[in-house]
């Protein structure tokens, strides 16, 4: 009898030091399901509390779910009529995932598309967003342009928004949104080209610039873009990722990814336009994993971003509040479900979720 209960306990260990194993890398054998097994979907949130008002943000109790995994680096993540879309870079792929369906290949290739190897590591496409008629719109990174679907459909027609400023290429567009005006903005570093730096044999522009094109949205389809038209606004940031308007659109927020890990604030113009930067945060000292990189708000004006640790969360003024600690390092996130409650986070090899308090602002803005 002794024998038996020793040997329960040496397989109830062994089930324990695998499950915290699995947990720890965030990865699954290939082969295997893209839904991690039961007993593995749901975890303790982890957060790093900063301010009080961050309990007014994360309810008491939450927690952090796990939905699909088994990738090697996810970004871009938007909802589209109860469905996940989102960037697997490196496979050069845009997924989509269901709740109750499961994950599959929406679109491959979704960024470089010639049939030489690509030679670098991130072939695919990056960050997406929606319009005020609901039409997806892409990075492109690696294919180095801004596209939109004008449906929802992996062969609907494809229309590039911006390729190249002053008949220079674009780097590789990374983040991007939409401003009530049916302008679009949007981010260029190089993390899409082969080198990912500025030395890049085919990198054409001296910049790594945020840029505006100022009526996308009226861009008729399978024209080509009014490369004449597209607009320089911030020349001056090294690294520049994440990208996201305030509510009441009087702020344009841009975060840098390195060599200084920081969050900037500028007034928008009525043209457009932007003016007055400010220093938000600077996370620099930071040692965690990850950097800043993908940005959204809430109804309230909060900015949630990825950064060192895993989702910062910052009141409007830029106070940290709180850090969503995450087991991976994170990318970027989106706003969810009916109520726009459940932030999805794309973090490396998964897709997580974890349900707030405060609604998320609606991509789909018009005057």
């Amino acid at each position: 009898m002794k024998a038996i209960k020793i040997l329960h306990l040496l397989v109830l260990a062994l089930i324990v030091s695998g499950f915290a194993a699995i947990m720890a890398t965030g990865r699954v054998a290939a082969g295997k399901a893209a839904m991690p097994a039961a007993g593995m979907e749901s975890m303790p949130l982890n957060v790093d509390r900063l301010d009080p008002a961050v309990d007014r943000i994360i309810p008491s109790g939450a927690r952090l779910q796990r939905v699909t995994t088994g990738y090697k680096w996810v970004e871009g993540p938007v909802w589209v009529h109860g469905t996940l879309f989102f960037a697997a870079i490196k496979t050069n792929s845009i997924r989509r995932w269901t709740p109750g369906v499961g994950a599959s290949i929406f679109l491959q290739p979704s960024g470089y598309k010639d049939s030489a190897p690509y030679g670098g590591p991130e072939p695919g496409s990056n960050a997406m967003t929606l319009d005020a008629r609901g039409r997806l719109t892409v990075a492109g990174h690696a294919q180095r342009d801004v596209f939109r679907f004008e449906s929802l459909s992996p062969t609907a027609t494809e229309t590039v928004l911006a390729d190249s400023y002053q008949g220079k290429r674009l780097n590789s567009p990374n983040d991007l949104v939409y401003r009530s005006d049916g302008s679009l903005y949007f981010t260029d570093p190089p993390y899409g080209l082969r080198t990912q730096n500025d030395s890049d044999p085919h990198k054409e522009l001296k910049v790594n610039g945020v840029y505006r094109i100022p009526h996308a949205l009226e861009q008729k389809p399978g024209a080509p873009p009014d490369r004449a038209a597209l607009q320089l606004l911030i020349s001056d940031l090294p690294r520049p990722n994440g990208i996201a308007f305030s509510p009441d659109e009087k702020y344009l927020y841009v975060d840098n990814s390195e060599p200084k890990k920081q969050w900037w604030r500028y007034r928008v113009l009525p043209d457009g336009r932007v003016t007055d930067p400010k220093l938000l945060y600077d996370a620099t000292s930071d040692p965690r994993l990850g950097g800043p990189d993908g940005m959204k708000v809430d109804v309230e004006g909060n900015i949630y971003s990825a950064g060192p640790g895993g989702v910062w969360i910052f009141s409007p003024e830029g106070k940290p509040l709180g850090v969503i600690l995450m087991p991976e390092r994170t990318a970027n996130m989106a706003w969810g479900g009916p109520d726009r409650k459940t932030l999805y986070i794309a973090a490396s090899t998964s897709i997580y979720r974890v349900r707030l308090n405060i609604p998320g602002e609606p991509l789909i803005r018009q005057k």
